[in-house]
């Protein structure tokens, strides 16, 4: 191979390994555990770069690549440190087996079924039934309440919406950083949905930092244009992450998939 050659598929490597961390946390519930088998990805791609180049998409090779690699693993979750862990712990037990990865795949990456085929060595339709029949069974395991922090009118109605559809209570809209600490502590909720920048140029980020300092052991489902600002391999960083603009089975999803891993008492009351 030519050493252009070489450096443009190190280039695009590179480019989607933001993706692959986020995937990776999403997909075993730890930053460090998908953070660990990201890194593990990268290595075995310097070793034997075949499986990454075995699709012209650079992306779905490194994704496949980390699949090779977290399969040969025995498909691990992150280690169940808190209560809180362990609950959403059991309930992957629960789901059909493959279909959490189609889905997270699918609605926050943004494969389609062939991409999803190659990615995981199935057929496209294999992985188009992966993908429903996690979301049927996610949907069922648990509601809550969830409050929105975003300043958009009509972006704050829309997610109010996807919401209630899947079976969870909206707690209120807060527009700036004072109403949402305001909104968490006189309701506190089970999930929060932020956007980054808010109506007064205050921040969302610091906004759910407020919050968290009250309640340490909420999810948080961060809405961005600009997803890499937020993946920067520093702590504290979003396991899950919607990137704008966003589409209805990404806010489903990403709902389902925060409420499932990080599941609280007061959801199982």
């Amino acid at each position: 191979m030519s050493p252009n050659a070489t450096r443009d598929f190190a280039t695009s490597v590179a480019a989607n390994v933001p993706y692959l961390r986020r995937y990776a946390r999403a997909l075993t519930g730890s930053q460090d555990s998908g953070d660990r088998y990201a890194a593990a990805t990268l290595e075995a791609i310097l070793l034997d770069d075949g499986a990454a180049r075995s699709t012209t998409d650079a992306k779905v090779g490194l994704f496949r690549a980390f699949h090779l690699v977290w399969s040969s693993a025995g498909a691990p979750v992150g280690d169940a440190d808190t209560a809180q862990s362990a609950r959403a712990q059991s309930h992957m037990a629960g789901l059909t087996p493959n279909t959490r990865e189609a889905l997270l795949l699918h609605a926050i990456e943004g494969f389609n079924p062939e991409d999803i085929g190659r990615i995981m060595d199935v057929t496209p339709g294999e992985a188009a039934e992966f993908i429903d029949i996690a979301r049927r069974e996610m949907e069922r395991s648990v509601s809550g309440k969830v409050m929105v922090i975003e300043d958009e009118a009509i972006i704050a109605m829309d997610i109010v919406s996807i919401v209630e559809e899947v079976g969870h209570r909206v707690t209120g809209v807060a527009r700036t950083r004072t109403e949402a600490v305001r909104l968490a502590s006189s309701s506190r909720p089970d999930l929060i949905l932020a956007d980054i920048q808010l109506a007064d140029n205050s921040s969302g980020i610091d906004a759910v930092n407020d919050i968290l300092a009250q309640f340490d052991d909420i999810p948080v489902i961060f809405i961005t244009a600009f997803p890499e600002r937020l993946l920067t391999g520093n702590r504290p960083e979003p396991a899950f992450l919607i990137t704008k603009p966003f589409s209805e089975e990404q806010v489903r999803s990403a709902v389902s998939q925060a409420m499932f891993f990080a599941s609280t008492e007061t959801l199982a009351a």
